[in-house]
């Protein structure tokens, strides 16, 4: 999506961009030594202000109401509402508990659209996913059944939306994110011993990683998958996930950082939107992740080695 479309949001996303944490922040946030001292570096960072994805999402939507290119990034939350909406009508729970935000469906909508069978009124892209997994969790009540289809087509759903409304930027997002998500769901049904029959829904394929190849690895036992791994561009991950799960799950949040890096300088379109709302879906990451690790009285260089890659 190019043009001067989006000038106005561009310009509006530079001055925010002063607003993330920098390294040099993020060094003076390990370093504090109470709550205290946290909440009052946050606030001298951002005048107290405490801006969530939420906000940052409507605020890309008054400048690009209409752009579908932006919508693609919240494909992820709309599916996981959808596990969550039947996992409540199954328990007999509110799904209120489980819904997050921003999304681009209302759980309004969203459950209504379940509980009524008439999906219309959901976007086209997860119709025919919603009326799939409804039936199947109410046919066999295998939640994790359910759960891989759903999961599976959000991939297939943003790989194709990325296709459609996309350009080059939110293309290779769609890929990063499906061989993110393939890699290590291939190494858990092969440490699971998952039949073929299981992995066949729960892995999505991409031009970057085929799908029958990786299965076909993951069915002949982890050594062989690892095997596998290391012959496609992605054997440092690879090796980080044999090594250690958190620092898989950390190269997969670093690298999609380095995307969002090498789109913030285009001066119009909709990718330096879509860079800033991923940089600050980092940086809340981090900041969970520093008071989780605070919380447990981790050290220094153990919080230090989780931190995601900062956008600034």
């Amino acid at each position: 999506m190019n043009g001067t479309k989006y000038a106005n949001a561009v310009g509006a996303i530079r001055a925010m961009e002063n607003t993330l944490l920098s390294k040099g922040d993020m060094d003076q946030l390990i370093n504090a030594k109470s709550k205290s001292e946290i909440n009052s570096i946050l606030a001298s960072k951002n005048g107290g202000s405490s801006e969530s994805l939420d906000d940052v999402w409507s605020m890309l939507r008054e400048y690009a109401p209409d752009c579908k290119e932006l919508e693609i990034l919240l494909y992820k939350n709309d599916f996981h509402n959808l596990k969550a909406v039947l996992k409540a009508i199954i328990s007999n729970r509110d799904p209120q508990h489980y819904y997050i935000t921003p999304s681009n469906v209302a759980l309004n909508v969203l459950t209504d659209a379940i509980n009524t069978k008439n999906y219309e009124n959901l976007p086209e892209y997860m119709r025919d996913t919603a009326a799939e997994a409804y039936e199947l969790v109410t046919r066999t009540l295998d939640g994790q059944l359910s759960d891989s289809l759903i999961d599976t087509a959000a991939l297939k759903a943003i790989q194709e939306s990325a296709e459609k409304f996309g350009g080059e930027f939110m293309q290779r997002y769609a890929e990063l994110i499906t061989v993110c998500a393939d890699i290590k769901t291939a190494y858990r049904c092969s440490m699971l011993n998952k039949s073929a029959q299981f992995m066949e829904t729960a892995v999505c394929g991409s031009s970057a990683l085929e799908k029958d190849q990786l299965i076909k690895a993951a069915l002949s036992g982890t050594d062989t998958l690892f095997g596998f791994l290391e012959t496609t561009n992605y054997a440092d991950a690879a090796a980080l996930l044999k090594d250690s799960s958190a620092q898989y799950e950390k190269w997969c949040d670093d690298v999609l950082m380095e995307l969002a890096d090498g789109a913030r300088m285009q001066a119009f379109g909709a990718e330096p939107l879509a860079a800033y709302y991923i940089a600050k879906e980092a940086e809340i990451k981090n900041l969970r992740i520093l008071s989780i690790c605070k919380e447990f009285g981790a050290d220094k260089e153990t919080i230090t080695e989780r931190m995601r890659k900062l956008y600034v």
